[in-house]
């Protein structure tokens, strides 16, 4: 079986061996025939840590060639977008049941690649804000892979969204993706102050993000860069009383939800109501020529490869 394996020596520390072993499901597990997946930031950096031969990827979209032994999950020859641990960048991979959602007919393979960790994120980081109609939701990184969900799941919720975007370059962008006012600093005074924050940026933005939370309002770091520091005065200094700090990987507990969570944003794909941004879609062979542009901030989105069968 042919897949992607980790490779100092290879371009963007990645190689496309041929020799791989057939995936070998448990019993709550299916087969499916990969036709797509896509990189997460996140990836780019783990790769370089992880040691020669591991095996990457967690996104993927594809059929099912044998459904689980234990009767659980979809039926052979259903179309799914899904969420692996690992070893998804590949021609097959083993999924848990309770990780997939079968697709609708109007939902493409490149669409579906694009959903499952960046939907997972921005649905589950929202949630942290309660009912947000009426409120005020800042999303950082709001044209990157998981921010172009998040303000698309916080406008349908009823919520007054501003987007911040790292240039005048990605405003119109943010505008199409429906925020109501779009930002590429948060120094300025006239911000204004917001009940919710989705950050998939980290570093100095926390802080700045932190200052202009409204009492008791909410921040959720989910992003994965560095030289995040936020001080209690940041806090309080300003005005925010019980507010909430959340850090972590959003998108990854719980596990039995995670098929469903995905289904919520792959159904709303069907209907047209959200538009996943596509900025890199190529044959699967080209991986490492995504990760490079990812690596240089060149893609607007998600970078999503296709698999032909």
């Amino acid at each position: 079986m042919r897949g992607f394996v980790t490779d100092p020596a290879g371009q963007a520390g990645l190689r496309l061996a041929d020799d791989l072993p057939e995936p070998e499901p448990a019993a709550g597990e299916f087969l499916l025939e990969v036709r797509g997946y896509a990189i997460n930031p996140g990836e780019v950096g783990l790769i370089a840590r992880r040691p020669n031969g591991w095996r990457p990827g967690q996104d993927v979209t594809g059929v099912v060639l044998r459904a689980a032994a234990d009767g659980s999950g979809p039926p052979v020859g259903s179309r799914v977008a899904a969420v692996v641990d690992w070893e998804s960048w590949a021609e097959r991979v083993a999924v848990p049941s309770g990780w997939a959602a079968v697709l609708d007919d109007r939902v493409s393979f490149a669409q579906a690649a694009a959903i499952p960790c960046a939907g997972l994120a921005a649905l589950r980081t929202l949630r942290y804000g309660g009912a947000v109609l009426g409120r005020d939701v800042l999303v950082t990184g709001a044209t990157g892979g998981t921010g172009q969900f998040s303000v698309q799941l916080a406008v349908l919720s009823g919520a007054r969204v501003t987007a911040l975007v790292s240039g005048p370059q990605r405003v119109d962008l943010a505008r199409e993706l429906g925020a109501h006012r779009v930002l590429t600093s948060l120094e300025d005074d006239t911000v204004g102050r917001f009940d919710l924050v989705l950050d998939g940026v980290a570093g100095p933005t926390v802080a700045q993000a932190a200052r202009r939370l409204k009492p008791e309002g909410t921040l959720v770091v989910y992003g994965g860069g560095t030289g995040s520091t936020v001080e209690p005065r940041d806090l309080y200094l300003n005005g925010v009383a019980n507010g909430r700090l959340i850090l972590g990987f959003i998108g990854i507990l719980p596990h039995e939800t995670k098929g469903e969570d995905i289904a919520i944003v792959a159904d709303l794909v069907a209907e047209g109501r959200v538009r996943p941004l596509i900025g890199w879609q190529e044959d699967w062979t080209r991986t490492p020529d995504a990760f490079d542009a990812l690596a240089k901030r060149a893609i607007r989105g998600r970078a999503v490869l296709l698999r032909e069968p």
